[in-house]
């Protein structure tokens, strides 16, 4: 069969590529088209563009690119039409995939959503084009039953791709010696951080994540590279540092650290899941901030909060995100503390409601499933 995915973001592309093998593990023939990135196109050929051309987040930065947005459109359009797949599946990223969820039903091509965007935190009136367009969600978070039931749509859960790519990852791991040496580490005690995968994120989290290397002089902070950045786009920021910047090794860094340092997103799952003290924390620009506060409906910003329905890590939002605020909350969990004992305990909880690796698997046999179901 043929397949065509859209993923906008680094997340996306590391669940996409995975999707990707469980598919080709259970259709051989299988042939590919895809938006992604580095990952997808390691799996198999068929990169229509890359992410890295399309991530733009934010009310300002959506609306300072619409003209590039709409070209992406376009080619992705084309290239459904072009390849005429068997099904369209969408990664999340919801603005650009609801738009080509909407096109390839037009055109009478099955759509499947695989990692449901939020929804529930921003946009809610987006559910009725889910209801419309979408001919079946595959959500990885288990709330999101929940909220889809509210609106009378049948949802899959089949546990959460993120605990399949840890278990993979962390088969992989470098002897933590063999690390420090090959990346020219010391053998300071190792603060990671995880400052995005974009660059207005980079702007805004990097720099006061950096302000408090002087506070730590035993520690060594660290930079996990995102895929669809170089060396040139850290620069900037570390050039007055010693800080180092390590790229194709998230899982090795997060695996030698003692705490980390996380903008919101999948890396604050992925550390909890590699058990990793963390402190969460995301700013944005001005303007973005203010007027999403009005609309976003959720109590905490993070995977880990969010799932456990608790606050199992702070998070540091636009105006508590400072040099003083952060280094009060490292402090509590770079040592033995009440603090990190009851984070750890969290942790394990989490690690119970995501349950067992097999997701990408199981979600591509039913894929296949109903893509049979829907030829008779």
């Amino acid at each position: 069969m043929k397949y065509y995915l859209i993923a906008g973001e680094a997340s996306g592309d590391v669940h996409g590529a995975n999707l990707m093998q469980a598919l080709l593990a259970l259709d051989p023939e299988a042939r590919f088209r895809y938006f992604g990135g580095d990952r997808m196109q390691a799996v198999a050929d068929g990169l229509v563009k890359h992410y890295r051309d399309t991530a733009f987040m934010g009310i300002l930065e959506v609306l300072m690119h619409l003209r590039k947005i709409s070209r992406s459109m376009d080619a992705c359009k084309s290239a459904i039409l072009d390849f005429q797949p068997d099904v369209v599946i969408l990664i999340d990223y919801p603005g650009f995939n609801l738009r080509m969820a909407a096109f390839a039903k037009k055109k009478n091509i099955p759509v499947f959503y695989y990692i449901s965007p939020k929804l529930w935190a921003w946009k809610q009136s987006r559910v009725k084009k889910v209801k419309a367009f979408v001919d079946r969600m595959f959500i990885i978070l288990p709330f999101e039953r929940e909220f889809y039931k509210r609106f009378d749509i049948d949802v899959e859960y089949m546990g959460n791709p993120v605990v399949d790519e840890i278990e993979k990852r962390k088969n992989e791991l470098r002897p933590r010696e063999q690390f420090f040496r090959e990346n020219n580490l010391s053998e300071k005690p190792v603060i990671t951080l995880l400052p995005g995968s974009r660059k207005q994120e980079l702007r805004h989290n990097l720099p006061v994540m950096l302000s408090l290397t002087k506070d730590y002089p035993d520690h060594q902070f660290v930079i996990a590279g995102a895929p669809a950045f170089g060396a040139e786009d850290y620069a900037p920021y570390i050039h007055n540092t010693n800080v180092k910047v390590v790229f194709n090794a998230t899982y090795d860094l997060l695996h030698a650290a003692q705490a980390a340092l996380v903008t919101s997103g999948t890396a604050t799952l992925e550390t909890a899941l590699m058990h990793v003290p963390q402190v969460v924390l995301y700013r944005m620009n001005g303007p973005t901030y203010h007027i999403g506060k009005h609309f976003v409906r959720v109590k905490f910003i993070s995977l880990v909060n969010l799932i456990l329905g608790e606050e199992a890590v702070t998070e540091l939002i636009q105006y508590d995100v400072n040099h003083d605020r952060i280094k009060q909350e490292l402090d509590k969990i770079l040592y033995d503390t009440p603090s990190l004992k009851q984070m750890l305990a969290k942790y394990r909880k989490l690690e119970q409601i995501l349950g067992k690796p097999g997701v990408s698997d199981r979600v591509a046999a039913r894929m296949i499933d109903l893509l049979k179901i829907s030829e008779r």
